[in-house]
């Protein structure tokens, strides 16, 4: 191995332990208590080296979130595989989505609430959006003329349901009946377009 490949690779561990790390933090105390200085006593780096990964703590936030990401599209990939049908996946896709939330909430904040620079449905969308994206568009399809309007929509509506049920203010018990009104809201509307 070459010395600048090394390099790479220390490189890339060191980000990878400083995002480990952030994730690790927010999800045990919350996101407040992420800051460089903390991330860099964790990591047992110093607050220079941690800036000359990211430029500040948005930026260690879009990297949770680009897992976070990457983490959601591979969920509803798995869930889907084996559906019995399209409204099978369609209520699968939707229940992994909801499940994802509430596992993971410090890394769902910070792909849906804290500030990035993270761009949807524009051309720097990066490759993990696009993927989650193309994970729940891949179970609309079959129900609507307008694939993005409709991905759209169901990501809406799961995502508004996510931070209800998160936030406690709709019964988690009520999750089924809840996700069955939307799936049949979709295929309703596919039937009346």
């Amino acid at each position: 191995m070459s010395i600048a490949e090394r390099k790479g690779r220390h490189r890339a561990e060191r980000e990878n332990r400083i995002i480990a790390s952030a994730r690790a933090i927010a999800e045990s105390e919350g996101w407040d208590a992420v800051t460089l200085r903390r991330l860099a006593r964790e990591i047992e780096y110093s607050q220079p080296v941690l800036y000359s990964h990211f430029e500040n703590r948005d930026a260690i936030v879009a990297a949770v979130a680009l897992e976070g990401f990457r983490e959601i599209a591979e969920a509803l990939r798995e869930a889907v595989r084996g559906s019995s049908g399209q409204k099978d996946a369609v209520e699968k896709a939707a229940m992994s989505y909801l499940g994802f939330a509430m596992r993971h909430p410090a890394v769902y904040d910070a792909m849906f609430t804290l500030p990035t620079d993270l761009r949807f449905a524009d051309a720097e969308t990066k490759p993990a959006l696009q993927a989650a994206f193309q994970a729940l568009a891949s179970v609309v399809t079959p129900f609507c003329a307008d694939v993005e309007v409709a991905t759209e929509t169901f990501w809406a509506a799961l995502h508004g349901l996510a931070e209800l049920e998160r936030s406690g203010r709709i019964r988690p018990s009520a999750r089924v009946e809840r996700v069955g009104m939307v799936v049949r809201a979709l295929l309703f509307s596919q039937n009346h377009a």
